[in-house]
């Protein structure tokens, strides 16, 4: 691609715009001087077809259903290591060696304990508050309790990811705790991130030794398949706040709150919501997928097909396979687990959905097990936004070293009034 330029042409002018060509094959026409040099510049709703910046983390073919971190395929990563280690390998482009891991999980256990403070803005919120509203004022909140140094040393950084790992988890078990009417459990840092997590949600009676690992394991994929996926809302949220050069705490609570959507992350929960609506009111399978097709009627099918992927979600396929596994665990199964299998069967036979691609994604698979593994509905999100964590870490440093980094400052084409003289 050296050299190479491609030609825009309009009235009488025309202008040649270099291309740009990825590791990976995919190109790009390089419009930064366009305004500048012509006084155009580009629409693109949505920036679906705008590429925001350079990146090194993850690459994401949605035609093929490919998608790697740091040249790793997802699936090797889901079947052979720790979010802990996928998380290093996000952030700092590598694979970590046994040293590094354990150096980080030790930096992880150090920051477990939930300050005081942040327990009091957990108890203030009313009951019915959603938990990524805490999620989000709480990290927020941090930023005033660990002040982040204007020039931040490697091993600086370092604290301060493992801290947010670490404050995730024991936010979100706070909070699902008080939720229940029940008291804090503190940490064990004898257990790994999952199992700890889990040990501080859940009583000791609530899960048998082997039901706990079988758990710890399934959330370890999750957590994992949700790492990073790309330029997606939350994460070009946390690039684009990051680039005015605000600390790292309010530039993850900004992709909290970009993730809290429905159309985001929130997907998931919207999932449950809608197969309980379905056995709310009695309907029978054939006649929910009538109503999807129906361009009339206002229903969506929750967690069917993919803004970027035209074939399976790789991330579907991980999360379908432990979801059968984790089922096949289970003793029984309650009503709406049953109905969103009967849902996943009737749609993938179905030559419409088939047609259009629409199968079952991550977010329909996530919230099966979540509700399985017997996790309230609106704590979901906050599930997503854990496993999302290091995913924003890794593009947020990435930018921050980027020397031709700038402000994000997207134009406009304004439809508005025209001068209006008093």
């Amino acid at each position: 691609m050296e050299n190479k330029t491609a030609t825009l042409s309009f009235d009488d002018t025309s202008i040649e715009l270099p291309m740009v060509e990825g590791s990976e094959g995919e190109r790009a026409v390089d419009i930064s001087k366009l305004r500048g040099t012509t006084g155009l510049i580009t629409l693109d709703p949505g920036y679906v077809n705008t590429g925001a910046c350079k990146s090194a983390v993850t690459f994401l073919d949605g035609e093929k259903g490919i998608l790697r971190h740091r040249g790793y395929a997802i699936d090797d990563l889901a079947d052979n290591y720790s979010f802990v280690e996928v998380a290093w390998l996000l952030i700092y482009g590598n694979l970590p060696s046994p040293e590094e891991t354990q150096l980080f999980k030790d930096l992880i256990k150090k920051h477990y304990e939930v300050d005081d403070s942040i327990k009091s803005i957990i108890e203030s919120y009313p009951g019915e508050a959603h938990p990524m509203a805490l999620l989000a004022s709480c990290t927020v909140a941090l930023s005033g309790l660990y002040e982040e140094p204007e020039e931040a040393t490697d091993e600086e950084v370092l604290e301060i990811v493992a801290r947010l790992m670490a404050k995730f988890v024991g936010i979100a078990a706070f909070t699902y705790r008080k939720s229940k009417g029940k008291a804090f459990i503190e940490s064990d840092s004898s257990l790994d991130y999952c199992e700890n997590f889990l040990n501080m949600m859940y009583d000791e009676d609530e899960h048998d030794d082997e039901m706990r690992k079988i758990i710890a394991k399934a959330l370890n994929r999750l957590l994992i398949i949700h790492a990073d996926h790309e330029q997606n809302c939350s994460t070009s949220t946390v690039r684009i706040v990051s680039s005015s050069n605000v600390n790292i705490y309010a530039s993850v609570a900004s992709g909290i709150c970009a993730l809290w959507g429905p159309l985001h992350g929130g997907a998931n929960q919207a999932v449950m919501e809608m197969l309980q609506e379905i056995n709310e009111t009695d309907e029978d399978i054939e006649s929910t997928l009538a109503r999807a097709k129906d361009k009339s009627d206002p229903f969506r099918l929750m967690g069917f097909g993919h803004r970027v992927y035209k074939t399976y979600d790789p991330r579907a396929k991980i999360a379908k396979a432990s979801c059968d596994e984790f089922l096949e665990k289970l003793h029984g199964r309650e009503d709406l687990v049953e109905t969103a299998i009967q849902l996943e069967a009737a749609a993938l036979a179905d030559d419409y959905f088939k047609d259009r691609n629409l199968y079952p994604n991550v977010d329909f698979y996530t919230g099966i097990i979540y509700r399985a593994m017997g996790i309230p509905t609106e704590l979901f999100t906050v599930l997503f936004a854990i496993g999302r964590l290091p995913g924003w870490l890794a593009h947020l440093l990435e930018l921050r070293g980027d020397p031709d980094k700038k402000i994000g400052r997207p134009r406009q084409i304004y439809t508005g009034a025209n001068e209006i003289k008093l």
